[in-house]
């Protein structure tokens, strides 16, 4: 199998260790002398650049937290003047202020170079057509992998988010075979592909695909692939590291491949924030090793996911990132139980009789919560019985109780019934916060 950067991605761990730690200690001196507040966080406690002598020292730093870059808008956590920034990107602001992220040429380079590895594992080549349908703009998704498309010498199909006609019409006649999305919009395409009565393999050239940006199953995963035949790859990056490309699938599926020459990183307790083991479940914690506009060391994702370091069927010696199962500030709490939107997705899937198009309502009602969880039924479902619908509820009803340890109104509601998302999806509403 050929590798975008072999030599790179096959490292063994003795060569990766001295990789990282070579890159750790230059960054923890760079970010020391040039961005005050986490220099601020190191004085505090008195540690100094000279404490760092290796990768194994990380452990000894203090974590950046979103709330850092917030009280930093816009630009107080850039390491760099503004005149050597060449591209400003920035999340949403749902809970607050903007969290800027700023990148140099290089930066842009780097992250070129890992979505085009990603590109790689989803079995692109310098012969693909990638047809992006990611947002462009202050999210980045479009260009990050835009410009790993053109990193690899692919030809890139600028498509961006929405008028699903028109995507359709390009994919057919450009005959993509890449595409590049969220996984409710991949999954929203081939309603309409199925709808318009096109074969994949025949009117659809797609063979793989790197879908991210939101959470999803390996029932979705397993969906995607079946219906379109196609590799379904699991894609991950954020904004204030890197976008798309800081971890991808291959086509083994045994996690994604970190990009850990450029991206180190740890697992965390969320409670207690003590680093955990491979195959623990916590917070992702990433360190950039080679980022200039704006380094961070120890940025907490909030994203919960585990690592692993089996060996991988293709060869590449990175370490692995499980799939991402929710995040702790998107975790739902009802009458004391801790739920994930994955979860309820992972039973939905499970069964016959409805769609994955969903939305989770909560409230509280007499000092209690409530959860509702509107689903629509499958296409194949015709409601002529309501017998044969009630049976559907309880079932879906008892599942959800079983795989949530609690209990869930279920609202069975028809095929096109549940808003779709051409972006990222919006699965909740939670009353309690109104």
């Amino acid at each position: 199998m050929d590798y975008f950067q072999k030599e790179i991605e096959t490292m063994s761990a003795d060569q990766k260790f001295v990789l990282q730690s070579e890159r750790f200690v230059k960054m923890v001196k760079y970010v020391y002398e040039n961005q005050k507040p986490y220099r601020a966080k190191m004085d505090a406690i008195k540690l100094r650049p000279s404490d760092i002598k290796s990768i194994k020292d990380i452990w000894k730093l203090p974590y950046t937290l979103k709330s850092d870059l917030r009280e930093a808008y816009p630009f107080g956590m850039m390491a760099r003047p503004r005149r050597d920034l060449v591209r400003l990107h920035a999340s949403s602001a749902t809970t607050g202020k903007l969290t800027v992220a700023g990148y140099t040429m290089r930066d842009i380079d780097v992250w070129a170079e890992c979505a085009a590895r990603s590109l790689v594992m989803a079995g692109a080549d310098e012969e693909s057509i990638v047809h992006v349908s990611y947002g462009y703009g202050l999210f980045t998704g479009g260009l990050g992998m835009h410009y790993g498309g053109e990193k690899l010498g692919a030809v890139v199909v600028p498509a961006s988010a929405g008028n699903t006609q028109k995507q359709i019409q390009l994919l057919t006649d450009f005959g993509a075979d890449i595409i590049c999305c969220t996984p409710s919009y991949i999954i929203y395409l081939t309603e309409e592909i199925e709808r318009q009565g096109l074969k994949p393999g025949v009117d659809i050239k797609l063979k793989g695909g790197c879908f991210g940006a939101e959470t999803w199953t390996e029932e979705m995963r397993a969906d995607i692939e079946r219906r379109l035949g196609i590799c379904a790859c699991d894609i991950y990056g954020l904004s204030e590291i890197a976008g798309p490309g800081v971890a991808c699938d291959c086509r083994y599926k045994t996690g994604m491949h970190f990009q850990d020459d450029h991206f180190y990183p740890e697992i965390v307790d969320v409670d207690t924030l003590e680093p955990l083991g491979c195959g623990k479940s916590g917070e992702l914690v990433i360190t950039t090793l080679t980022k200039e506009g704006m380094p961070l060391i120890r940025y907490r994702t909030r994203d919960i996911a585990s690592l692993n370091d089996d060996p991988c069927p293709c060869g590449r010696t990175t370490i692995k990132l499980n799939k991402i199962t929710g995040r702790s500030d998107d975790m739902l709490i009802i009458r004391g139980v801790n739920v994930f939107p994955s979860q309820i997705e992972s039973v939905l899937l499970k069964n016959a009789s409805v769609s994955p198009h969903y939305h989770i309502n909560v409230d509280r009602v007499h000092n209690l919560d409530t959860m509702e969880i509107v689903v629509e039924l499958s296409p194949e479902i015709t409601p002529d019985r309501v017998s044969d619908i009630e049976n559907i509820r309880q079932k879906l009803s008892a599942d959800m109780a079983s795989a949530l340890s609690v209990s869930a109104k279920i609202t069975l509601v028809s095929p096109g019934t549940v808003e779709r998302s051409e972006g990222k999806s919006k699965r909740i509403t939670d009353r309690r916060k109104i």
